[in-house]
């Protein structure tokens, strides 16, 4: 186990606990000596981890602490690389711009065994079919779900016909061919799904919807049965 690997366990062991927690404790899950385990207590101090006691009475980390960039571990960079990967080629051109600046600045804070796992990745996303709905389409919707704004939209069905809604976003899916919006349907005054690349007019309003975001994500979920994420 590498070092950067160690500290990181520590952390959530540390975190698994509320009260404070014998070194002799930390130091047998970890498999190390308790010398071992006082030097990183240290140096995880030293990166502004609030560890609090000593030795013969026990450690507590306080909240608050942001997990430094080292403290990834090489499968969690390698989850960080294959998302990013993923946005990058599925999702809309601002969203995966966004991901590449993510993967880039990770790395660039990152130590050199590490940040070579980003540059010599060999998990990769393969071929997919291009976004039906266009990426400014995709950006809009984004911004009225962090807004929880109402949409008014034009949508035509399988059929072809049209109709002009205004609804409540609250979820924009990625499927591997189509992207789908969940929003509360005012004109249906229910819960309804939307393919984007059947929008064929939208428009983000200044109105915030009068229910918050996360209230309708969790009463769609009861009613879909879709467990929390």
């Amino acid at each position: 186990m590498s070092r950067a690997q160690r500290l990181l366990d520590l952390i959530q062991l540390l975190r698994r606990h509320r009260r404070p927690v014998a070194g002799a404790l930390l130091a047998e899950d970890l498999g190390v000596s308790l010398r071992t385990l006082y030097r990183d207590i240290e140096t995880l101090k030293a990166q502004g981890a609030h560890i609090e006691g000593e030795a013969g009475v026990g450690f507590m980390l306080r909240s608050g602490f942001l997990l430094p960039p080292l403290m990834f571990s090489e499968e969690e960079i390698e989850a960080l690389v294959l998302g990013s990967r993923w946005v990058s080629q599925r999702a809309d051109g601002s969203l995966g711009l966004a991901a590449a600046n993510v993967l880039a600045k990770v790395g660039a804070v990152l130590p050199p065994d590490l940040k070579a796992g980003i540059e010599s990745s060999g998990l990769l996303i393969g071929p997919g079919e291009a976004i039906a709905a266009g990426g400014a389409e995709l950006a809009a919707i984004r911004q009225a779900i962090r807004g929880e704004r109402r949409m008014r939209i034009a949508y035509g069905d399988e059929a072809g016909r049209v109709t002009r809604r205004t609804v409540w976003p609250f979820v924009l899916a990625f499927y591997d061919r189509v992207r789908v919006v969940a929003a509360w349907c005012e004109l249906r005054q229910g819960y309804r799904h939307f393919r984007a690349d059947r929008i064929t007019v939208l428009e983000v309003t200044a109105q915030r919807y009068p229910r918050r975001r996360a209230a309708l994500l969790k009463e769609w979920r009861a009613l879909r049965d879709i467990p929390e994420q």
